[in-house]
């Protein structure tokens, strides 16, 4: 099976292991997942991330997070925006806001990947990559 969106899996391994109520998942790495977890632990979405070596390839291990018992998730819904058969842009005036401001959007910026709140105070857009609430 050949991966055409690698970020919609990440995504939805994310979300399917947050269903199940699994305590961590396993995504192949990639600098641009790297960043996109990097950003669902400082938004408080995801405990931690590890890279684990496994021979040639690395994996990202996702730590997920749950409210006081299990059955509150943190994640209510993680959606892929941008695809690769249809890119979705915005310019620093379109920035999307996600649950009027409650959830996250994750762009892709020439800055790096950031939130859209972070792109709104460095003024740049880019590419819609993801929304998380």
């Amino acid at each position: 099976m050949t991966m055409s969106d690698p970020i919609a899996d990440m995504l939805t391994r994310i979300r399917n292991a947050n269903t199940a109520k699994h305590d961590t998942v396993d995504v192949p790495s990639s600098k641009m997942k790297l960043a996109i977890a990097d950003i669902l632990v400082k938004e408080g979405y995801i405990k931690k991330y590890d890279v684990v070596e496994d021979g040639a390839f690395q994996t990202i291990r996702i730590t997920l997070k749950y409210g006081k018992d299990k059955n509150e998730k943190i994640i209510t819904g993680i959606k892929r925006i941008s695809k690769p058969g249809l890119r979705v842009y915005a310019n620093k005036e379109e920035l999307p806001r996600v649950l009027g401001g409650l959830g996250t959007a994750i762009i892709s910026t020439n800055q790096g990947v950031i939130t859209d709140k972070e792109a709104r105070s460095l003024n740049i857009g880019g590419e819609v990559l993801a929304f998380v609430w």
